[in-house]
Order: C-alpha cells, then sequence, then structure tokens
C-alpha cells in the first residue's frame, strides 16, 4: 500500500509540476503585447472564475450531466454490442461494418440532425456524447475478448464450462484490461460530444458559455468555461 500512495503521490507532483509550468509560460507570453481579447492572463482567467462563480457553476452542472449520461449511456450499449458480437460471429458480421461506418461520418455533420430530432434540450446532447464514446467501448472490449488466451478457453472446455462460464471467468476477466483503456478514452472523448452538441444548439452549458464569451470577445470567461472542461476531463 505504501508503494501505491508513493507512486500516486508521485504522479500528482509530476502533473503538479507541469500544470505550474504551463501556467508560468502561459503568464510569460501575455507580458507582451498581446491584447487581453486575444489572450488574457491567467490572473484575469482566475478573475473571471471568481466572479461568474455562480453562472459558471449552473452550467457546469448542466454540461456534467451531459457528459455523464453520455458515457453511462454509450458505455452500456457498447458493452453490450460487444458481447453480442461474441456471442454470435452472425452478428459481429452484420455490425461490425455499421459501427465503423458510424465512425466515418463527421461528428459535426450529425449535430446539427440530431439537435433537429431530439431538439435544443438535453437528449441531443447526451446522444452526441453516446456517438462519440460508443466506437472506443465497443472496439477495445471486443478486441479484449476475441484475443483470449487460446489455452485458457481450451482448459475451460475441457473441464465442462459452458459458453457462459467461459464468458464470465475466461474471457470477462482477460478483456479488463482492455475495457479498461476504452474507458479512459471515452472519458476523454465523451465532453468533446456535449459541447459539439452545446455549439450547435443550446441555451446553457459550458458550450453555450464558449460561444457567448466569444461573441462578446471575452476571452478570460471563454478560457474559465475551457478551464473547467479540462479539470472534468481529467477527473473523469
Amino acid at each position: 500500500m505504501t508503494g501505491e500512495k508513493e507512486h500516486v503521490l508521485d504522479r500528482l507532483r509530476r502533473g503538479l509540476t507541469v500544470f505550474v509550468g504551463l501556467v508560468v509560460l502561459w503568464w510569460l507570453v501575455t507580458l507582451g503585447d498581446i491584447p487581453a481579447f486575444l489572450l488574457p492572463s491567467p490572473t484575469a482567467v482566475a478573475q473571471a472564475l471568481w466572479n461568474g462563480r455562480d453562472y459558471l457553476a449552473w452550467h457546469t452542472l448542466v454540461t456534467a450531466s451531459e457528459i455523464i449520461s453520455g458515457l453511462l449511456l454509450g458505455v452500456l450499449l457498447g458493452a453490450l454490442l460487444a458481447l453480442g458480437m461474441i456471442f454470435s460471429p452472425r452478428l459481429q458480421r452484420w455490425l461490425m461494418p455499421l459501427v465503423l461506418t458510424s465512425q466515418a461520418i463527421p461528428v459535426f455533420a450529425l449535430a446539427p440532425l440530431l439537435v433537429l430530432w431530439f431538439g435544443f434540450g438535453m437528449s441531443a446532447k447526451v446522444a452526441m456524447a453516446v456517438l462519440v464514446i460508443f466506437f472506443p467501448v465497443v472496439s477495445a472490449f471486443f478486441d479484449g475478448m476475441r484475443r483470449v488466451n487460446g489455452d485458457y478457453l481450451d482448459l475451460a472446455q475441457t473441464m465442462g464450462a459452458s459458453r457462459r462460464a467461459q464468458l464470465r471467468h475466461v474471457r470477462l476477466m482477460a478483456a479488463l484490461p482492455a475495457f479498461g483503456s476504452g474507458l479512459r478514452m471515452a472519458a476523454a472523448v465523451a465532453p468533446i460530444g456535449a459541447i459539439i452538441g452545446e455549439w450547435v444548439g443550446s441555451a446553457e452549458g459550458l458550450g453555450y458559455v464558449m460561444l457567448n464569451a466569444n461573441a462578446r470577445m471575452q476571452a478570460d470567461v471563454c478560457f474559465a468555461a475551457l478551464f473547467i472542461l479540462v479539470l472534468m476531463t481529467v477527473l473523469l
């Protein structure tokens, strides 16, 4: 346990060092003749965070709800589809081209359609997040279950394990590292789907805050919303 704590603390120290270094570099750049509406100083962004804390907190809650809902639903659908394709090779032959095709369509091209179909509420943003999350989860989980050591499966069959028992005790256990990688990737891209949905059509959320601030040339507010979004992604 002590070694794990030291490893976590070491990672935190490295992350904090990188963050402080970037902030210092940012502050040094702003000492030049760059206008504040192009690149505000860290102090201005911190002041915008504090002065607009209630306003930003509400929109952060909206975006966080969209991201978490999309993440949960996308992971559930992706895991179920991966399980279905493992159980049925025929289903795999039919669905895998559809899964790949869904990623060939640019997300920005789908966002207006989703807003048209689901309206300007939360549903369109959750659907956009699900579309972005869906493929990493399906791909990672399916590959993890498919690449199981054949000797383990042969041993399970020799011991009389059913297909369900093989899935539960062999395939799922062996696929957990790949599934974890898929979850990490899904958590990293989930905010992208929600923010794009808010950019296309919304009256609340951090994406709306950024668009509104950009139209008013309030770069400090835009950076404040971006900072909150990055923080949420890191926490996820």
